[in-house]
């Protein structure tokens, strides 16, 4: 069971949670990083693959967030489960369908650890892509 920092559990419930899946959607699809501040803890980790190093700190969370996505105008379908809630954490599975037309598709599965303010101080990633696409977006190769 994760224990929150100040020596007892935590419980973060399944309502808090979709609260935070909901605002971290609609962080995404704003322009800009400053709703970001609303969903991290200024000391964060933010980690993209289980075995990339994490960005630490909300300002290199934010850096991270404008380079990987393409803006407020990005098209995208987000679909979520909450799989897990134990303590502070919550585990959800999503799958993301990027483009109309469709241009990648894959499926997440998300570690959460959020404090009692509603914050997140710790986000991991598994990525998961179709086997033919390696994770890669599609090449135009005319």
């Amino acid at each position: 069971m994760a224990l929150a920092r100040c020596g007892y559990a935590r419980r973060v419930t399944r309502d808090q949670l979709a609260d935070w899946l909901r605002r971290y959607e609609a962080a995404w699809r704003a322009p800009g990083t400053d709703s970001l501040a609303r969903l991290f803890t200024t000391d964060a980790s933010y980690r993209t693959d289980p075995f990339e190093e994490p960005c630490s700190g909300l300002q290199a969370i934010e850096e991270m967030w404008e380079a990987e996505r393409d803006g407020p105008d990005e098209q995208f379908e987000m679909r979520w489960e909450i799989v897990a809630v134990e303590g502070d954490t919550g585990v959800v599975r999503l799958e993301v369908d990027y483009g109309v037309p469709l241009e990648q598709r894959f499926r997440d599965l998300w570690v959460v650890v959020l404090h009692q303010d509603g914050l997140c101080s710790s986000f991991e990633e598994w990525p998961f892509w179709p086997p033919e696409s390696r994770g890669e977006w599609p090449r135009d190769n005319g």
